[in-house]
């Protein structure tokens, strides 16, 4: 085999600045030899290296140490010292030893040998004669011993004192940049794709993909053939065969054949698959000998097979053994249930095609799977079931109600659960109770998905009733389920809004789910925890959605369906608060985590936010699309949505804005009286008046409502007070009644200033009733700031933005607005729907009269500005990178041009720069009180 050279700079590095002996051990193909004669030729040590190897010697000391004084001769140094050695009766090892000793004493010059193969060096006299010279040799003659496994050469003195180095296979492995470099010194070019399929199943062993490369050359199909390299392909095959396993003894041959079938294989397991015993002793020595076994545990108990090694093992007991297979996976399924493992328990039972067995361990788990966020792991081991067997048994069938219910298939999972409870007498008898739970369990989950919440906390108090038996108890389904029905209910109350119940419910399941070890559960309960603390306060909003943020952040769950919720919680607090950039990169992660499944509920509260973020931002056209892709999904027969007022307040107000007042006249005039006659309507019905230039009969309005004193203290969010009073002013300067304004907007400001709320400012613009209250008076005066910075950028932004709306954004959302479609051109504010970077910065130097290096130079692009709204975050470009799926030299080329358009000098300077331009959101001000949100690190958490 041909070992093109690939410059492997950090190992060069350490062996260069090695201790005075490097052992390097590793399995064979490791690259071993390969790596030591590039790093002499790399590091131009060809006069003063000698290399010697022990291949073909290791019985004959004589032999082998003739060789060693003849490689060391051969250097610059030795060529003085050495004298020459010749084969003689009464030449032993130790007087060649000795030899070498004495005339290797004035060395001055630094000098390596290099001993490859040092394996094969088996005769005991040889290796006592070696320890001699390492430990008596003069300091200047470096030593690098190279072997298949460690060799006991009683060298830890040396390892404790530092002149010991060591490197292993681990270190060996070729990184992936290491392997396209292989392939290109080999003359093969195969894609990226292909690069990281075969580096993976090779796991950077230097031999495997060296003979992939040399398979590779002239390849039809390269990205074909990474798909399917094994070790079962020929060329491994043969390397394996004949480097690994037939150099082992019969005992150790036939326990690796047997325990291939296995992931991961101890001691106890060998020995019931071998039918033997000391599998753990072979296992521990083969790891050791660096024989492609792998411990997978800190205590060494479980080992692996490298990939390939593990491939050619099962193939080799295909040919031998193809009949024991069977019986192996059996005995292997019935010994992981009995050792509480049931997932690999139901994988070999079903390649054992003891379909009864993985029915019955897989009925019995299932109820862990789900609860435990494995919800992967589940839909594999009911893919591992074929379709007959599917028929053939209620339980499974029932089962695969779950995998319909993860795809969005809601009628789908309907008809299985139907088909299954008609085949419940087929269920046998000590398993029937079991079946019945897990059936409503899913029933529980369908009608969650449905938006069905009076079947959800139906199901849910059966549930609950179900799992208090004693026969429950006595099949161990208790705390699990519990949680999942306390959890269920709370769920399902916090999307109707019935909040005691939901809170005592979900605080229930939470505590639970902790005692029990079950933190999967734990982030279900804080999800919805999240969402109904947001309803009332977002301070506690806030703090609830970030311990589940980080419990998903700890367990690797941040993308799971279940976090958009807590996800859009973030984001509509951030919108609340007028950070509406930051709020964006929420939203995106939450409808990212969201686009897998269909669940109505959630659909709704992501539109919902959406919305909200596009009214914040004066997008009313493209909020009222939103909107009307929503109403399906927000009032069904079974259940309309909780979130369906603030919906239409929500439409309300975007066609307000865009001066369609006659269209929420008759909206309004359509609702039942008690509809038009809570908090959130009546505001709506206020703005309708200041809009139709009638601030009495706004006040008219509003009247009935009342607030406290401090409105910051009631048991609701501010949102509702702020508006209210708020409009309150409005409606009273309009009116001259500048006492009474004044009184209306700073308890409007007292309401907002606890949770930093500024959306409804945003909303109902009243510039100069701010500023004048501000040189009046205030104690908000830092909080007015800010409202008015915010209120002159989104003034800058709409100007640049008037002249750039092209008719057809108009007409593409004209089926989204109904009657609206032309109100584009109605009313200024629509001519925010969309921005333009470029239009924001000529804007602004115009109206400031500022010079144009305060302000962008050029337009930004569209890839530009989705980067820059990552540069407050403490992202790097890398992990930018991952969260937009393009290569970081993308990422840093925009950066680069964000830098050069914005005239800045670094990403802080170009953040500032943005803020001032009303590209990214303004930072809190630091003399603010408690500051709700910290500060986003970013929206990737992993």
């Amino acid at each position: 085999m041909t070992h093109e050279i690939v410059c492997r700079t950090a190992l060069f590095e350490r062996l260069g600045h090695a201790g005075r002996i490097t052992e390097v051990s590793a399995p064979p193909g490791s690259g071993k030899t390969t790596l030591l004669r590039s790093w002499v030729d790399e590091s131009g040590l060809t006069g003063r290296a000698a290399r010697v190897s022990a291949r073909g010697k290791g019985h004959d000391p004589q032999r082998f140490w003739i060789a060693v004084a003849d490689a060391l001769r051969g250097t610059e140094a030795g060529s003085a010292l050495m004298r020459p050695l010749t084969a003689a009766p009464d030449l032993d090892g130790d007087v060649v030893v000795e030899h070498l000793l004495t005339d290797l004493g004035p060395l001055r010059d630094r000098t390596w040998l290099i001993i490859d193969d040092l394996h094969e060096l088996t005769a005991p006299d040889a290796l006592h004669q070696l320890r001699l010279l390492l430990t008596r040799a003069p300091g200047e003659l470096r030593f690098v011993l190279a072997a298949r496994h460690d060799m006991r050469l009683g060298l830890h003195r040396l390892r404790l004192d530092g002149e010991l180095s060591e490197i292993r296979a681990s270190s060996l492995r070729f990184t992936r940049e290491e392997a396209r470099a292989l392939f290109e010194a080999a003359g093969v070019s195969p894609s990226e794709k292909a690069v990281m399929l075969l580096h993976q199943s090779t796991e950077g062993w230097a031999a495997g993909l060296r003979l992939a490369a040399l398979s590779l050359a002239g390849h039809p199909d390269p990205d074909r053939f990474a798909a399917e390299f094994s070790g079962s392909d020929r060329t491994v095959a043969e390397y394996l065969l004949a480097e690994v396993l037939e150099q082992q003894a019969e005992p150790v041959r036939q326990l690796l054949l047997r325990t291939s079938v296995l992931d991961r294989v101890n001691g106890p397991l060998a020995d019931l698959l071998t039918g033997d015993s000391g599998g753990e002793r072979i296992l521990l020595d083969l790891e050791n000998a660096g024989a492609f076994v792998v411990a997978v545990d800190p205590q060494r108990s479980w080992f692996r097979y490298h990939r390939l090694f593990g491939d050619l093992l099962q193939l080799e007991l295909r040919r031998t053994g193809s009949a024991e297979l069977p019986a192996l996976h059996g005995a292997a399924a019935r010994w992981y249930a009995a050792h509480g493992y049931p997932v690999e328990a139901v994988r070999h039972a079903q390649t054992a095609r003891d379909w009864d067995l993985a029915v019955r361990l897989l009925s019995e788990h299932w109820g862990d799977l789900y609860p435990d966020g494995q919800v992967g792991t589940a839909h594999e081991l009911l893919a591992g079931f074929p379709a007959s067997v599917v028929a053939g048994y209620a339980e499974i069938t029932g089962l695969m109600a779950a995998w319909d219910l993860d795809q969005g298939s809601l009628l789908e999972a309907q008809r299985r659960l139907t088909l299954a409870a008609q085949g419940s007498d087929t269920v046998p008898a000590d398993r029937r109770r079991r079946f019945e739970v897990i059936s409503t369990v899913l029933r529980l989950r369908l009608a969650r998905r449905q938006g069905n919440l009076p079947a959800v906390v139906q199901e849910a108090q059966g549930l609950l009733r179900a799992i208090e038996t004693a026969e429950a108890a006595r099949l161990g389904l208790g705390d699990g389920l519990r949680a999942l029905a306390l959890l269920s209910l709370g769920s399902a109350e916090a999307s109707a809004l019935g909040l005691d119940g939901a809170e005592r419910h979900l605080e229930q399941g939470i505590v639970l789910a902790r005692r029990i070890g079950r933190p999967y559960l734990e982030l279900v309960g804080l999800v919805y925890a999240a969402h109904i603390a947001a309803t009332r306060s977002y301070a506690a909003g806030a703090e609830l959605s970030m311990q589940a943020i980080e419990l998903a952040r700890r367990h690797g769950w941040a993308d799971k369906p279940v976090t958009a919720i807590v996800w859009a919680v973030r984001a509509d607090i951030l919108i609340v608060q007028g950070r509406l950039a930051e709020a964006e990169l929420w939203l995106e992660r939450a409808e990212r985590a969201l686009q897998s499944q269909v669940n109505r509920v959630a659909s709704v509260n992501l539109h919902c936010v959406r919305a909200g973020l596009e009214l914040a931002g004066g997008e009313y056209v493209a909020a009222l699309a939103t909107l009307e892709a929503v109403e399906p999904l927000a009032c069904t027969p079974a259940t309309p949505h909780a979130l369906r007022p603030i919906l239409r307040a929500h439409r309300l107000h975007a066609l307000i804005r865009l001066g369609e007042t006659g269209t929420v006249e008759r909206a309004l005039a359509e609702m039942a009286a008690d509809e038009r006659d809570n908090a959130g309507t009546r505001v709506v019905e206020a703005a309708l008046c200041l809009a139709q230039a009638d601030p009495q009969a706004a006040r008219n309005t509003l009247a009935p409502l009342t607030f406290p004193a401090d409105a910051s203290s009631a048991d609701i969010r501010p949102m509702c007070p702020v508006a209210a009073l708020l409009l309150e002013a409005m409606a009273c300067d309009a009116l001259d009644r500048r006492d009474e304004a004044r009184s209306a907007l700073e308890r409007a400001l007292d309401a907002a200033e606890p949770d930093h709320v500024l959306l409804p400012f945003l909303v109902h613009r009243a510039p100069d009733l701010l500023e004048r209250h501000a040189v009046e008076g205030t104690a908000h005066a830092a909080l007015i700031s800010e409202i008015l910075d915010r209120l002159r950028t989104d003034a800058i932004a709409t100007t640049a933005t008037a002249a750039d709306i092209v008719p057809s954004e108009a007409s593409t959302n004209s089926t989204a607005v109904g009657a609206v479609s032309t109100a584009a051109g109605a009313a200024p504010a629509a001519a925010s729907v969309t921005r333009s970077a470029a239009g924001v910065a000529v804007s602004a130097g115009t109206a400031t009269g500022l010079g144009p290096s305060a302000y962008a130079r050029e337009s930004l692009s569209r890839g530009e500005m989705r980067v820059l709204r990552y540069l407050p975050t403490n992202l790097s470009a890398p992990e930018i990178a991952a969260e937009l799926s393009l290569s970081v030299n993308t990422i840093r080329t925009h950066m680069r041009h964000v830098y050069e358009k914005l005239g800045a000098h670094s990403r802080n300077e170009a953040v500032q720069l943005a803020r001032s331009l009303g590209l990214v959101t303004a930072a809190l001000h630091p003399t603010r009180g408690t500051r709700l949100a910290p500060a986003l690190r970013a929206p990737d958490f992993e």
